[in-house]
């Protein structure tokens, strides 16, 4: 009963702010009965196709709107201190988040983050001229401790060098494997002790972790 009561606390809320997702689902299950209709007419029976179809297109409708419930979810942190580091902590796989591994007063952040493609450093902040001088004082500073690993850049905003918030997940999912899962943890703890103390961290973007069955 709670996660079907959470299910349409979910579908609510988006409803209330993205006016596409009850047009994008009656599409969605709409075109995967009609799919299923014309199985049952080609191959028949029917009688085995329909059940299957509406099994079909309820799964359809749950992943539209868990896709929707992330994307609305990433647009209401979007610009917020912090919102890069929100999204890394909600990655599936073997990847291991320490936020804030680097500060400064403006509110401008480095993440760390090692997984299977190695070290990443992440930056977020208002100004890119600002970001870049502290990635490349922290990028030498974590590339000394990372030895042969090597230690990638990446900067989050809307910029054309840059990945934008919604993409951060995919980009990182994306990037060839240098580790293998086993190295993942160790390399991590060792480069955990390099971060800054007294991390401004904020505590205002949060994620949700949307149910896997969902995307």
């Amino acid at each position: 009963m709670d996660q079907i009561r959470q299910l349409f606390t979910t579908f609510n809320v988006v409803r209330a702010n993205d006016r596409s997702l009850v047009p994008t689902l009656a599409g969605a299950v709409g075109l995967t009965l009609v799919a299923f209709v014309l199985l049952g007419v080609l191959l028949g029976p029917m009688w085995l196709w329909i059940p299957i179809g509406v099994l079909f297109a309820i799964l359809t409708a749950l992943i539209v709107l868990g896709r929707k419930a992330q994307r609305y979810q990433l647009s209401s942190i979007e610009g917020q201190p912090g919102a890069a580091a929100a999204v890394l902590q909600n990655m599936r796989g073997a990847w291991q988040v320490t936020p804030a591994v680097a500060f400064n007063r403006r509110q401008d952040m480095i993440h760390l983050v090692v997984g299977r493609p190695g070290v990443v450093l992440v930056a977020e902040g208002d100004s890119p001229a600002r970001l870049r001088q502290l990635m490349a004082k922290e990028r030498r500073r974590f590339e000394r401790a990372a030895g042969e690993v090597e230690v990638q850049a990446v900067f989050v905003g809307t910029a054309d060098d840059q990945v934008s918030l919604q993409r951060l997940a995919m980009h990182m999912a994306r990037l060839p494997n240098q580790l293998k899962a086993k190295e993942v943890g160790p390399l991590h703890r060792k480069l955990d002790a390099l971060r800054a103390s007294d991390a401004p961290m904020p505590k205002g973007p949060q994620m949700r972790r949307v149910p896997k069955r969902y995307r």
